[in-house]
């Protein structure tokens, strides 16, 4: 199909300046509701800091969506309907949840609804896998369910440190936007150029140091608007590398999500509590800055979205290289900090 990069553009344009005008509003919001993420054990402000930025990033989006839908070639009404729909019930519950602290199963039991949302609208996973899918593809509506919850928290739980929630998402929307592009999915590379302007336009605000954090009002609607534009735009397109390009697409939420279940199993701890095995706990506990921790899982982000384009073009020697300079950097940066921390043992 041919596309119209104008409305991408513009798409992208709305939603990053309509976040940057409004991230000040979002503050003054969170501080008159008493949105506040108060100095903690697990965190690193050392001040109250104002949640609900998110609030600044959902503006841009459904601005941009909003004036930019009415120009898309094709827009399945019911479809789109549904993810306006979920889209607005994940916010509303993120926003009480900044404010009031909502428990876990509640938080659950919200985005349980969402995702039967987007499910019930006709929204659902679709991939070519033989034999596999033959004997999966009744449980479409299940597996939807799964992957958009665990997206939704996948985000959410990366969303530690400043600017890395933001930044990662934007690498990630940019990465499934060029996807939709390739597949041919308009809306859906609508929703990913969206997504990414209004990241970036929260980002400046957000990077250490952070004068506001999106809370869970941003990046609970992060990750539900890439589970569902993954769903329109990757997993419909793609066949039998669908799962592999998704997953290296939004590679760090989703292994730093994994890795945590796993751990929190192996320790016999309930899996939504929090703790301080993420990759960017780790990394700050092993010496590095924040910004450094940050700057290395945007580059590690970058890699693993780049490997997914060249998967999906099927571009296979590029494949090879880019995964050697992947194995070639984790080296160098092992062999880094190794020496930082022989130094300063000599130092001592």
């Amino acid at each position: 199909m041919a596309h119209d990069w104008l409305l991408y553009i513009a798409a992208f344009s709305i939603a990053f300046g309509i976040c940057i005008v409004t991230t000040p509003l979002a503050k003054k919001i969170a501080k008159k509701l008493g949105a506040m993420d108060y100095p903690k054990s697990r965190g690193y402000n050392k001040e109250p800091m104002p949640l609900m930025g998110g609030l600044a990033m959902v503006a841009g989006f459904f601005a941009a969506l909003l004036i930019i839908s009415p120009f898309l070639s094709e827009l399945p009404k019911r479809q789109f309907a549904g993810f306006i729909l979920g889209g607005i019930v994940i916010v509303i519950t993120g926003m009480f949840d900044d404010a009031y602290e909502l428990s876990a199963k509640v938080k659950f039991s919200a985005q349980i609804v969402v995702a039967l949302i987007v499910v019930l609208s006709g929204i659902r996973l679709d991939f070519v896998m033989y034999p596999l899918w033959e004997y999966l593809k009744n449980f479409s509506a299940l597996l939807t369910l799964i992957w958009i919850i665990g997206i939704i928290n996948a985000v959410n739980l990366i969303d530690g440190v400043d600017g890395l929630a933001a930044g990662v998402t934007s690498i990630a929307s940019i990465c499934l936007m060029i996807l939709c592009i390739i597949s041919g999915t308009e809306l859906a590379v609508v929703l990913t150029a969206a997504l990414a302007g209004s990241c970036l336009g929260f980002l400046p605000r957000n990077f250490s140091p952070a004068e506001i954090y999106m809370g869970d009002t941003g990046s609970t609607f992060l990750g539900y608007v890439l589970g569902v534009a993954s769903c329109i735009g990757v997993f419909k397109s793609y066949a039998i590398l669908s799962i592999v390009i998704a997953v290296l697409a939004m590679a760090l939420p989703i292994l730093d999500t994994a890795f945590a279940i796993i751990r929190r199993a192996i320790n016999h701890k309930p899996i939504m509590m929090a703790d301080r095995g993420h990759l960017h706990h780790r990394l700050i506990d092993s010496g590095y800055t924040h910004k450094q921790a940050v700057i290395i899982l945007y580059g590690l982000s970058a890699v693993s979205a780049v490997v997914a384009i060249l998967i999906a073009i099927q571009d296979y020697r590029a494949t090879i290289v880019v995964a050697i300079f992947f194995t070639i950097l984790i080296v160098m940066l092992y062999t880094y900090r190794k020496r930082l921390d022989r130094n300063e043992g000599n130092k001592k």
